[in-house]
């Protein structure tokens, strides 16, 4: 089992990351704060004003540690990488599938009907938490209105249809989210979902890990030898990560949007850590980025049983071993590729 490599987050505004030796350093007003050797890490993820000396942008592509740059709200500004290694009869075929509009799209329904399906489970849950009344009701109906959505998904043939059928599932989906929202409702509450920007504080909160599970998806698929950027659900757009945002729709309900409840429900973190900008978009503070942080890193320790190797594993290694899974089927070895489907 590969080992679970850690990711270093970086959220002090104007820290500085230099090469020493084999190691990284983290430098805040010139004083050195961190030190990490190389071979610990599998990834670096640097939010808002942080700064990289070239020299260690060079260590880490020859180490194959990801760098990504971020917002200090999460959105994704660029990613530092060296050469791909990998195999390129491997990512050949990844683009000969990736333009075969039936190949592609048998990839991609997979993937949508895992992600509806996982979106259900958690509605599922959420509603064993509820009594009888009307947010146990509408939680039991919009996962019954999923359920139908995968079972259109699974009989669709055109890519078009089925990025429809999950819009569709989305909308379903988020217009229930609200419910499982059981403490700080007022604080806390959703009307649906807002990106670039964020109109409140749970919009804010479920775009930060996404964006720090799309790091870890592009991670997986560098690992692996496969292309991040040639998708076969999301189609290629110049500075898009397209598989690695395929990748990670199996893993929003499970790795992000249940951490987003625990973390509100558990009031580990709270409204007042959060600040609404001029433009209306909604911010987190420093404290509740380091706390959201540290919860993501702590979930991706738990161990869980893969469905399809039925391996036990961390959370944190699913989305590699499911880009390893799609190697495997765009090789050949497997007839089809096994999403994750949470149990």
């Amino acid at each position: 089992m590969k080992q679970h490599l850690n990711t270093l987050f970086v959220t002090t505004q104007d820290a500085y990351l230099a090469k020493e030796g084999e190691a990284v350093v983290v430098k805040i007003e010139k004083e050195v704060r961190l030190r990490v050797p190389i071979h610990h890490l599998g990834g670096i993820v640097c939010f808002g004003r942080v700064g990289m000396s070239p020299w260690l942008m060079g260590l880490c592509a020859e180490a194959g540690v990801t760098v990504s740059f971020l917002t200090e709200n999460g959105r994704f500004l660029a990613a530092v990488h060296g050469y791909t290694r990998g195999n390129v009869l491997l990512r050949r075929e990844q683009y000969r599938r990736a333009d075969d509009a039936t190949a592609a799209t048998a990839i991609a329904r997979n993937i949508v009907c895992a992600k509806l399906a996982n979106a259900r489970t958690v509605l599922l849950r959420g509603a064993r938490d509820h009594r009888d009344g009307p947010g146990r009701t509408a939680l039991d109906e919009a996962a019954g209105r999923l359920a139908w959505s995968v079972q259109k998904a699974a009989q669709t043939a055109d890519r078009d249809t089925l990025r429809g059928i999950e819009g569709d599932g989305a909308s379903i989906y988020f217009g229930a989210f609200p419910q499982l929202v059981t403490t700080q409702q007022h604080d806390f509450t959703m009307t649906g979902r807002t990106r670039r920007p964020p109109l409140d504080p749970m919009n804010t909160l479920l775009s930060f890990l996404y964006a720090m599970l799309a790091h870890d998806a592009r991670s997986a698929c560098e690992a692996s030898g496969l292309d991040a950027a040639v998708g076969f659900l999301h189609t290629d757009r110049p500075g898009r990560p397209g598989l690695a945002l395929d990748l990670m729709e199996e893993f929003r309900p499970v790795l992000a949007d249940r951490l987003a409840l625990s973390l509100v429900n558990r009031a580990q973190v709270r409204s007042e850590g959060f600040v609404r900008s001029e433009s209306g978009a909604v911010l987190m503070d420093d404290a509740t980025r380091k706390a959201v942080i540290a919860a993501y890193q702590k979930r991706k320790q738990a161990v869980v049983t893969h469905p399809f190797l039925g391996e036990k594993t961390t959370a944190g290694l699913l989305v590699h071993l499911q880009a390893r899974l799609l190697a495997r089927h765009l090789r050949g070895d497997l007839d089809a590729y096994p999403p994750f489907i949470w149990r």
